[in-house]
């Protein structure tokens, strides 16, 4: 009998640890939103902003495909190039978290602007490095860099209007 766990049980606890991560990004995100302000309800938004009920489920599924994304790169992605993902993997939920409260708490659409660009650059840094190594982890960040786009289209447009 092997006393080598399996490659799933090695990948379990970098699921779980991903997993818990993002969780406390999403958690730390819901308590930085606030689209019952009188400040948020005064904005000129746009006609073709989604409904308030969307963003959710949107962002629910997104977690779910950053945290498979993240865990399948942490697999697959070798030495020193691995450090890097990781790193940026981090430094994109640092930045996904900070443009809720950039925006929502500091009321600061122009900034949050110009954060959620880098945040995008980030999405597309980590496809571009997971790519050769793992096709279907950067294939999971496509809806997320496809819903950040469309983001800053919105977060712009507000900037703008306000």
């Amino acid at each position: 009998m092997s006393t080598v766990p399996s490659a799933p049980a090695r990948l379990a606890p970098v699921a779980a640890g991903w997993a818990a991560v993002v969780t406390g990004v999403a958690i730390a995100g819901g308590i930085g939103s606030d689209t019952s302000s009188d400040w948020y309800r005064d904005l000129d938004k746009p006609s073709w902003q989604p409904p308030g009920a969307v963003f959710g489920p949107v962002w629910t599924a997104l977690y779910v495909l950053i945290t498979i994304a993240a865990t399948l790169a942490v697999r697959d992605v070798p030495g020193a190039r691995r450090r890097l993902v990781t790193g940026l993997f981090s430094a994109n939920l640092a930045l996904n978290l900070a443009w809720t409260w950039i925006f929502f708490r500091g009321h600061a659409p122009r900034a949050a602007g110009v954060e959620i660009l880098v945040l995008l650059g980030t999405i597309v840094a980590l496809i571009r490095l997971i790519w050769p190594h793992n096709r279907a982890a950067a294939l999971a960040l496509a809806p997320y860099g496809a819903w950040v786009a469309f983001a800053s289209a919105l977060t712009w447009t507000i900037a703008v209007r306000n």
